[in-house]
């Protein structure tokens, strides 16, 4: 039975994904505060993006830092 392929690491590194979903979120507060847009739930709607995504990379740096230092609580895998 053959082997399979070891996928790069450039495409399974999650950073690029979560950067650029918190980004995403920016250009979207952006726009709607450009446009004059302060009624409705858009503007909470992308300040909650925002803040959920930030912590939500904190917590992966973090769990990163702790697999590679070899800490018994990480989880495996995230180095």
């Amino acid at each position: 039975m053959a082997e399979l392929p070891q996928i790069p690491r450039s495409l399974t590194d999650p950073v690029p994904v979560l950067a650029i979903g918190i980004l995403g979120w920016i250009i979207a507060l952006v726009v709607f505060t450009a446009t004059g847009d302060r009624g409705g739930d858009a503007l909470a709607t992308c300040w909650s993006g925002i803040a959920v995504g930030a912590v939500g990379f904190g917590i992966f740096l973090m769990q990163r830092a702790a697999s590679r230092r070899g800490s018994k609580t990480a989880q495996r895998g995230l180095d």
